[in-house]
């Protein structure tokens, strides 16, 4: 029973785009792991991005610099 906990930063990340990703991480799953993706779990998180860093800054700082 795989549990999939995908983070990502909250920027507007679409209803079928998170389908895309449940899809895709599922059938990974099932491709290689040979998972039943009916007990194949898979959260999408989405994190605002000043909780989110990478070094020493905020995604939101270094968004802004760009």
């Amino acid at each position: 029973m795989p549990y999939i906990n995908v983070k990502v930063t909250d920027e507007g990340v679409s209803c079928e785009q998170k389908q895309a990703i449940i899809k895709g991480c599922t059938q990974l799953m099932v491709d290689v792991l040979g998972k039943n993706p009916q007990t194949t779990f898979v959260v999408i998180e989405e994190v605002d991005t000043d909780n989110w860093g990478i070094g020493y800054e905020q995604v939101t700082q270094l968004r802004n610099q760009s």
